[in-house]
């Protein structure tokens, strides 16, 4: 079969043709080699020795040193980096595996199922089929992902190409608390065939480590995308306003046994939490001081509350002035999706109905404001 070659290509074809072992050694000759072990200089009885200069001599190998890795055999490529680029992750290597740290962005996200629908997505993005996957042990398992390189093109026949066939496994651990974990990255089969025939390569521990974080990194640039687009759908859900419902206390004849008015923030308690802590502010509260595990803001009334509120909002505080508490808490009903604020005084217990039901349109109008996503 006669091909169609321009220029070109075949300019590239001459300089590209080199296999991946040629490419990870040195150019020209490795006569050094046979150099470096040439026996010493020797001077005749009558003569003198001259004397010699250390500047370039070659320190001894240490015992850790591969004695081996000289001429052809030495891998002149640099060192693979593992880049955590995605928010909320660094890198943490050991001799015995590759693994990058990864912590939650999202307290309302499942680490595990994020870490999971992250990869599975990347993966069939390339597309790279799974063989194996098991959610409860964390582990992921891949088919054989295939790169071929074409070495010699010819004018008649086939080309002459290179295969290498990778098979990976990633392994999701997260911790007890559900806050951070790992992912860990090995690779478990290798195959190198040259125009259909194997190849007897032996992989050494640089060589596995290159490439296993080649795809770590690639996953974590996949990772940064998908969390950058969290992180803006996050800012952008929390910008949106929340409506407030006045529930006002039933009537009934007996005191003792009578309620107390409060506001029902249709939100969970989370962003309902959030967002009065930048509402309390505009509505003239000074907020002293805050205990989210209790749902307690510690707020005060003082002579500047005033001015700032009627700066802001047209309207005056109808409280004295001293010392609030602000509970919020879950809806009994409503878990979920709703949230119960109410207004104590310093003492805790609940003030007046007809304040908290005064205070409520201030309250329910910022609350309901969407705000600039920045």
């Amino acid at each position: 079969m006669l091909k169609q070659v321009t220029p070109i290509l075949l300019i590239a074809a001459v300089s590209a043709c080199s296999s991946p072992l040629e490419r990870r050694q040195a150019n020209g000759t490795d006569e050094y080699v046979s150099l470096a072990a040439q026996p010493k200089l020797v001077i005749p009885a009558d003569l003198n020795e001259p004397q010699y200069s250390n500047e370039y001599a070659i320190p001894e190998l240490g015992d850790k040193a591969d004695s081996r890795s000289v001429g052809k055999n030495l891998d002149i490529r640099p060192p693979l980096q593992i880049l955590p680029m995605a928010e909320g992750t660094h890198v943490e290597e050991s001799s015995d595996s590759i693994k990058i740290i990864v912590e939650t962005i999202d307290n309302e996200v499942d680490l595990r199922q994020e870490m999971f629908t992250i990869l599975t997505n990347y993966l069939n993005s390339k597309p790279i089929d799974i063989v194996k996957e098991d959610y409860d042990a964390g582990i992921i398992e891949t088919d054989w992902i295939e790169n071929e390189d074409v070495l010699d093109t010819h004018f008649f026949g086939s080309d002459d190409v290179y295969t290498v066939r990778q098979r990976y496994r990633f392994t999701v651990n997260v911790r007890p608390h559900g806050r951070s974990g790992n992912l860990e990255i090995e690779l478990i089969d290798h195959q190198e065939s040259y125009n259909g025939e194997s190849q007897d390569v032996s992989l050494s521990g640089e060589d596995k480590r290159r490439f296993t974080v080649d795809i770590l990194n690639s996953t974590i640039a996949y990772m940064s995308v998908k969390r950058e687009q969290m992180i803006k759908a996050k800012r952008i859900r929390e910008s949106l306003g929340i409506e407030v419902e006045l529930v006002k206390a039933p009537e009934v004849e007996d005191e003792a046994q009578s309620e107390s008015s409060y506001w029902l923030a249709l939100a969970p308690y989370k962003r309902s939490w959030d967002r009065l802590r930048l509402v309390l502010p505009e509505m003239g509260f000074e907020i002293v001081d805050m205990d989210s595990n209790k749902g307690l803001y510690y707020i005060s009334v003082n002579e500047d509350s005033g001015f700032w509120s009627s700066l802001w909002n047209d309207k005056q505080l109808p409280l004295k002035k001293g010392a609030y508490r602000l509970l919020v808490e879950e809806d009994k009903e409503d878990k979920a999706n709703k949230t119960r604020i109410y207004l104590h005084d310093i003492a805790d217990e609940p003030l007046e109905n007809e304040t908290v039901e005064e205070i409520y349109n201030g309250l329910a109008e910022l609350m309901k404001e969407d705000r600039k996503v920045r």
